[in-house]
């Protein structure tokens, strides 16, 4: 594990400066079109179950007073923040998160608080783990927003289908960890193409 560690360090570093003139961009155009703030945190449960605020770029209006699910189209989310979703852009400040120790390059995404109190027995495996920028289980769900869309009751399909499967796809990487998976995850990320490995789906 300490390979792990010391390369979203160095990895966390390394995009820090290399994104540093699309944070420079996203700034001024945020100040433009979108008043307000330009990150938005937020408590995340991170390792061993502990509370960390986790900061992205702010895609969705101030003070929208919307649910912890997001859905694509949602007239919450403004339209530069949707071109920010749509290419992740949104999650770059989250490289601070992986330098302070907070998260991982790889890992199970990490989720709003009260999601990790309906873990049980093998499922708790989940909290040993360093939140991920990117994981198995977001491989699978790239298209989230997409399908969540399409349901009736978006909030209902994520507790009751999305997040179950989540967890078990994520239990399952933990089983087969190993630094190698983390460098495929991350490059299967890069390119948008999924894991074929039957655990992950």
């Amino acid at each position: 594990m300490i390979f792990k560690r010391l390369f979203d360090i160095v990895a966390a570093i390394f995009g820090l400066v290399v994104t540093l003139p699309v944070f420079i961009i996203i700034f001024i155009l945020m100040k433009i079109q979108m008043p307000g703030p330009v990150f938005f945190k937020q408590n995340r449960v991170g390792r061993h179950g502990k509370l960390f605020r986790m900061i992205k770029f702010r895609s969705m209006k101030v003070n929208h007073g919307g649910s912890s699910v997001s859905v694509k189209g949602e007239s919450r989310i403004t339209p530069l923040g949707a071109k920010m979703r749509k290419y992740k852009i949104d999650e770059f400040p989250e490289f601070w998160n992986i330098l302070i120790g907070d998260m991982s390059f790889v890992g199970p995404r990490p989720d709003v608080p009260g999601y990790a109190d309906k873990l049980t027995g093998d499922d708790r495996l989940l909290l040993t783990f360093r939140p991920g920028l990117t994981g198995a289980a977001s491989l699978k769900y790239s298209n989230e927003e997409e399908l969540l869309a399409l349901q009736d009751n978006p909030q209902k399909y994520n507790d009751t289908v999305l997040y179950p499967n989540k967890v078990k796809i994520e239990i399952n990487y933990i089983r087969h960890w190993s630094f190698w998976l983390d460098i495929k995850i991350i490059l299967h990320t890069l390119i948008g193409k999924k894991l074929k490995e039957a655990w992950a789906n």
